[in-house]
């Protein structure tokens, strides 16, 4: 039987007596090869981290608790039937445990249960979708950095490093104070705080792989840089950047809802955590354990996040 060699070209010119066709379909038969290797390590990667996941206890406790907080949100007209804006000012600041209010009333009479139900929306899109957005732009930013080095990679660290300067909570004030209030601008700024120490992991984590081996031989074989990023570089990359930006979760949570509670955030009376902590705050001496709510979803769902980072940091090293 004959063995199936993977053709390998070092340049496009290499092998000049060989037709130009077929040394065109050998180089289509080896990025198919190598399409196929990588989709096969993937997905054994992928599985042995669900596997050490899953072993897990805390971490899958946590997730749990994050699966139950995002069921509520997404489900909460099914829940719970009270409206979360409109309220009964016979029936303002009851406290935990009275009868059709099981978490108490705010001081306009709004069932508190319902506000956490529906401010979860607005929570967890203001914590997911700022983690998204810079993991994105500074993935981009901190590859580009560490791949080109030079003037480029340093204008651009030079750039996040005055960003990361600044402490997270002082900066998210002075870009949402900048915009002005509302749930649009509380994500951009939140996006823009967390981008500079995003870009910081790319940039490291790309340095380390730049110098292997693998990555010069793609440079001999022909590849563009944009080639090499993506095929190359990204998927070993990739690992530290999502372990880094799965704890930022919970974090920008917190910085949002401390917009929220500065009257940066969403605009009343919009049932956001934030607000809610900065308008029962007057009732803390009243009614303490309908004051005590908005943030204890706050500080779950923030502990949750990071004990389930920390599960999938472990999951994703095999060495630990």
């Amino acid at each position: 039987m004959t063995q199936a060699v993977t053709p390998v070209l070092l340049h496009p010119g290499f092998g000049a007596g060989v037709p130009v066709e077929a040394r065109a379909r050998a180089a289509e038969l080896r990025d198919e090869w190598d399409a196929v290797d990588q989709n096969v390590d993937a997905q054994s990667f992928w599985k042995e981290t669900g596997k050490r996941f899953l072993a897990n206890k805390v971490g899958v406790a946590a997730s749990g608790v994050v699966l139950l907080l995002v069921i509520g949100a997404v489900f909460a007209p099914l829940i719970t039937s009270a409206d979360p804006l409109v309220g009964e000012p016979t029936h303002r600041l009851q406290n935990v445990g009275s009868p059709g209010h099981f978490l108490g009333t705010d001081e306009q009479g709004r069932d508190v249960w319902a506000r956490v139900l529906y401010g979860g929306r607005l929570s967890l899109l203001a914590g997911f979708v700022p983690t998204i957005g810079a993991a994105v732009i500074g993935t981009i930013i901190g590859v580009t950095s560490g791949m080109l080095r030079g003037v480029v990679g340093t204008v651009l660290m030079r750039f996040m490093d005055v960003l990361y300067a600044f402490p997270a909570i002082l900066l998210a004030i002075a870009v949402g104070s900048s915009l002005g209030p509302g749930l649009t601008n509380t994500i951009i700024a939140v996006t823009i705080v967390f981008i500079p120490p995003v870009a910081r992991v790319a940039e490291s984590a790309t340095r380390r792989v730049v110098v292997q081996e693998f990555i010069e031989a793609a440079h001999l074989s022909g590849a563009s840089r944009f080639r090499v990023a993506r095929s190359q570089i990204l998927p070993n990359v990739l690992n530290d950047i999502i372990v880094y930006s799965s704890g930022l979760v919970g974090v920008a949570m917190i910085i949002a809802a401390s917009l929220s509670f500065l009257s940066l955030g969403s605009p009343p009376p919009a049932p956001e955590w934030g607000y809610m902590l900065n308008s029962l705050r007057g009732s803390l001496y009243t009614t303490p354990l309908v004051t005590l709510v908005p943030g204890f979803f706050i500080f779950l769902t923030s502990v949750a996040f990071n004990m389930a980072s920390d599960a999938l940091r472990e999951a994703m090293d095999s060495r630990l």
